[in-house]
């Protein structure tokens, strides 16, 4: 399965990544340079939709933290929203859903103030 990232204006302000497919060693780096893209342009918030992710290794898992750690950098954050499936589980199992405040309820957990 191919993988893909396309950008999503979102309404309030903050960049949408929406993911599609198999996010692994051989794909991350296609979804840190969107990151990158983003940020320097000065965004800040940034939701990732995970809706259409299948498959994410420890290497995507990676990518999400240092996306993370890039915006707080810079006083903003990125967030997670629509994983299901397995990513979901690897979410939860690892304890990023918690560090990325992920909430699969919400329709768009970013648009909650964050901490």
């Amino acid at each position: 399965m191919t993988f893909s990232v396309s950008y999503v204006e979102r309404d309030g302000g903050g960049a949408c990544l929406r993911l599609v497919g198999e996010l692994d060693l051989s794909t991350a780096p296609e979804l840190t340079a969107a990151i990158d893209r983003l940020t320097a342009a000065g965004e800040t918030r940034v939701l990732l939709d995970l809706t259409d992710l299948t498959f994410c290794d420890s290497t995507g898992m990676a990518v999400f933290v240092r996306g993370d750690n890039q915006a707080a950098a810079d006083g903003g954050w990125l967030r997670l929203t629509g994983a299901n499936g397995r990513v979901d589980r690897v979410l939860r199992v690892t304890g990023l859903a918690d560090v990325l405040r992920y909430e699969p309820e919400s329709v768009d957990p970013a648009s909650r103030a964050a901490p």
